[in-house]
């Protein structure tokens, strides 16, 4: 789309906040009006628009320019209707949690046991949900007791905290970890760093590979992200 707007503004109205691009509001492809229920986060999307609208003047933009409003219009448009199929996606991660796979090395799996069994006990107190752990990369079965429980908490959840939920847990490949994000268990920056266990024992060994330093940015962006969509919609 292309960049026209001087002044991004927000509006609020009975129906919630709107952005405003020069007085008019904004409109995202294929939808109308964004709409959203607080006006700290409709004010950081206007703060994304005004950036994006000073960039590059006249030029193109894509709303992966805007990763906050694309999110948020995800969570107003697509799940708030119909939450149920965003839920069992995200829910779905429990059956085979990051946190439940300990190495065969022993050293390693010392190190996961250490940093990981803490939040799968959190998780089991919390929810009534305990997970099984296995050595190796051969799928453990989890009781269904547990993956109902975990699917449950999920469901719960808010659209738009359940948008956050929807991104930080396919980038750490962890439910509890995205769990424990929206409970205040840990930050995001924690998060990542117990997410990348694996990675930063194998950094230590062989050094630094740069595409999967590369793909650790990509997963930090996405669960700051999330950290920062959680934080505005509880505002």
């Amino acid at each position: 789309m292309k960049r026209f707007w001087d002044q991004a503004t927000v509006s609020e109205g009975e129906d919630g906040f709107t952005v405003l691009l020069d007085g008019r509001p904004m409109r995202l492809p294929g939808s109308g009006a964004l709409r959203l229920p607080g006006r700290a986060l409709a004010e950081a999307v206007a703060a994304e628009w005004q950036q994006a609208g000073g960039a590059a003047k006249g030029g193109e933009m894509s709303l992966e320019e805007v990763p906050l409003t694309r999110v948020a219009a995800t969570a107003v448009d697509r799940i708030a209707p119909d939450p149920a199929p965003s839920a069992a996606a995200v829910a779905k991660y429990g059956e085979t949690d990051l946190l439940c796979y300990r190495a065969t090395e022993p050293r390693l799996a010392a190190i996961q046991a250490a940093e990981w069994q803490p939040l799968l006990d959190w998780a089991a107190l919390t929810y009534d949900a305990p997970l099984r752990v296995t050595v190796g990369i051969m799928p453990v079965e989890q009781d269904p007791a547990s993956v109902a429980a975990l699917h449950r908490a999920v469901a719960a959840l808010p659209p738009l905290e359940l948008a956050a939920l929807g991104i930080a847990v396919p980038a750490l490949g962890s439910l509890v970890l995205g769990l424990a994000i929206v409970a205040g268990q840990v930050d995001a920056a924690e998060a990542c760093r117990l997410g990348f266990v694996d990675e930063s024992y194998q950094q230590e060994l062989w050094g630094v590979d740069e595409e999967a330093a590369a793909r650790q940015r990509a997963v930090e962006r996405d669960v700051h992200l999330a950290a920062q969509l959680l934080r505005l919609a509880r505002a």
